[in-house]
């Protein structure tokens, strides 16, 4: 049985910790069937961390994540913690995790299965086998840049600033990733910014299109306004194939994807960083959707976004490409049966729980491998 593949996993908040019991089910699956085994840790993070420990990551749980070869993390927030200072939110762990991992790509795929292409806000046709990839870069840009911070002027108004500031490396190494994959896809990027008004922009679409030229100029490369882009994406999304873009636009543009798929519960997430000589990277897997405290305990969640987003670290950070399609063929086999949790629930489908959704992807991968 392969082993010393290891994952620390952080359900955090909310529906967290539902959505990974059954992330776990697919896991223990994989070391029985497939051989495929992993070392797993598990830590706290977000709230949780905050009512143990009174921050919102611990170091202990931030060294494990530094050793790990992926995180699979959950979700976190919920009204309990809203009144507490910006520094100890709990959205602040996720925060951390990302930038003391340097996970500078988030690669945010928009897949619409087709049994869900009519819950889709648009037209099925728009949207029946679209397969979009958003590569956003994620640790730059207006959410770190400084200076930043409120402050009150002689006048007595207050004033809000936050500073959107690139480098040159910075955009190039999170374009490299968008032409990679690109080229293991339909060989297309679309390069995302606002050239028109802001100088961070002009400098965005100058770099990408001088790294374009000198290293990949085998991949079809066009650039479009950030506003126009997300007109398109609503318009004819299945124009696109890979598009790269700030750690603001992309932030945008990624929600605007995810609801032509019908839910963001059904959306997984990765965030990587930087290959060593080993060609190991650290890398971060999330499902999409918020820690929905509404629902939690209920066993409402749609669990279907953190198996995917396992299946994502078993492409990119494990290298087994069939194993995770494996994964995204039993979730649509499932949904093509007619099962479906409260947040895709269409007429004539069958309405289950957390836990039904996760037994029957389970079972889907045991008839896909017997």
């Amino acid at each position: 049985m392969s082993s010393n593949r290891s994952l620390l996993i952080l359900p955090g908040d909310g529906i967290g910790p539902e959505v990974m019991r059954e992330v776990r089910r697919v896991i223990e699956w994989f070391g029985k069937r497939r051989q495929v085994s992993f070392d797993i840790d598990e830590d706290i993070v977000g709230g949780a961390s905050i009512d143990a420990h009174r921050t919102p990551l611990t170091d202990k749980a931030l060294d494990k994540a530094m050793n790990a070869d992926a995180v699979l993390f959950g979700s976190v927030g919920g009204p309990k913690w809203d009144n507490l200072g910006f520094d100890m939110r709990p959205e602040g762990g996720l925060l951390t995790l990302r930038k003391e991992l340097d996970l500078f790509a988030n690669l945010r795929p928009a897949i619409c299965f087709p049994a869900l292409a009519g819950a889709s806000s648009l037209k099925p046709e728009l949207v029946t086998g679209l397969d979009i990839l958003i590569v956003r870069e994620l640790t730059g840009g207006v959410y770190f840049g400084e200076p930043r911070g409120i402050e009150t002027l002689p006048d007595g108004q207050r004033r809000g600033v936050n500073t959107q500031v690139y480098t040159t490396s910075e955009i190039h190494r999170v374009a490299r990733v968008a032409f990679e994959l690109a080229r293991k896809r339909r060989n297309l990027v679309h390069s995302s910014e606002k050239a028109n008004v802001m100088e961070s922009g002009l400098l965005w679409r100058e770099e990408v299109t001088r790294l374009h030229k000198s290293d990949y100029s085998d991949v079809q490369l066009q650039h479009i306004l950030a506003d126009n882009c997300a007109m398109q994406l609503v318009r004819e999304p299945k124009q696109f194939d890979v598009i790269v873009t700030d750690n603001l636009f992309g932030d945008l543009l990624s929600d605007v994807a995810a609801m032509l798929t019908g839910s963001l519960g059904m959306l997984p997430s990765a965030s990587l960083g930087a290959k060593d000589a080993s060609g190991r990277s650290k890398a971060l897997y999330e499902p999409v959707h918020g820690s929905a405290p509404d629902i939690a305990g209920k066993g409402l969640a749609n669990p279907i976004a953190t198996i995917l987003s396992f299946g994502m670290a078993l492409r990119y950070s494990f290298d087994l490409p069939n194993d995770a399609d494996l994964v995204g063929k039993a979730v649509e086999n499932v949904l093509a049966g007619g099962l479906r949790t409260a947040d895709i629930m269409q007429p004539g489908m069958a309405k289950v729980s957390t836990g039904v959704m996760g037994d029957a992807i389970v079972r889907e991968l045991d008839k896909l491998t017997t």
